[in-house]
């Protein structure tokens, strides 16, 4: 497991994808009970098997299967996991409506929590982004901010919307020489504070929708597509490497079916 951790260290990886892979690594040498040396491919379908016997979701066995593949193929040589399992349905994001954000932001409860959720929606920030985010990285009269280090280790620009600018300015203007953005006395927001906030604004809003930091994201990205802003640039904005990840946002928006008629107000 040093090994292991070492290379992904090494490599970049994420806090939380070095956490994963060896906490699944380490539960299947738990169970199976063998040296490494000694496991073949027949273990490792024998643990996936077992996972799935327990109900574990198509994506959680997919995300233990990278994990026993990184150490296995890649660290150890041993190129024992080549087989496939099941491919995790393709949902569609869950987005709001331009309505649901609105009341969404009503009824966050407190000048913080409303400026953390304008924040994930006036810039499509991950939640991670948003949690690391430094007041010396928004740039107030560009109207932008800087993601440093972001996914894939790269910095990006943000936009920002103008209401949020002039409620940040006097947010932070009671909080001197505060380092993060969004922050207790011990440091940034956890993750699950910050999930705690959203869901308690959607239960309070009385939005029937799974609400989570990242659907604000999605429904960043589809509102600017339903604005017109081209597909190129929302790709931009949203960090990512490949346009065929930004593309399903054109299935999820509604605008133009809305537009299409009905055969039957044809008759």
């Amino acid at each position: 497991m040093n090994k292991l951790n070492t290379e992904m260290r090494l490599r970049g990886f994420s806090k939380q994808t070095i956490k994963a892979y060896l906490y699944h690594n380490i539960n299947f040498l738990n169970y199976i009970k063998k040296p490494e040396n000694e496991i073949d491919e027949d273990d490792v379908k024998s643990y996936l098997s077992y996972l799935i016997g327990r109900d574990y979701s198509v994506s959680s066995i997919s995300l233990v299967r990278a994990a026993l593949k990184f150490n296995y193929d890649e660290i150890l040589k041993k190129k024992i996991v080549n087989f496939k399992t099941s491919k995790a349905e393709k949902k569609l994001p869950v987005v709001l409506s331009k309505t649901e954000v609105r009341r969404l932001i009503a009824n966050s409860g407190n000048e913080r929590n409303m400026l953390i959720i304008k924040m994930l929606y006036s810039s499509g920030l991950r939640l991670s982004e948003c949690i690391n985010l430094r007041v010396r990285d928004i740039e107030f009269e560009e109207k932008i901010a800087w993601v440093r280090a972001g996914k894939g280790k790269k910095d990006r620009l943000v936009i920002m919307a103008n209401n949020l600018l002039n409620e940040l300015k006097k947010y932070l203007k009671k909080l001197p020489d505060r380092e993060y953005v969004f922050s207790g006395p011990k440091g940034p927001f956890s993750a699950r504070y910050i999930e705690k906030i959203v869901k308690k604004a959607a239960e309070v809003a009385q939005i029937n929708k799974k609400v989570t930091p990242h659907t604000l994201r999605h429904c960043f990205a589809t509102h600017l597509l339903e604005a017109g802003v081209d597909i190129r640039k929302i790709q931009e904005l949203l960090g990512h490497s490949n346009l065929q990840t930004t593309q399903i946002y054109t299935r999820v928006s509604k605008e133009e079916l809305k537009k299409v008629k009905s055969p039957l107000d044809n008759l």
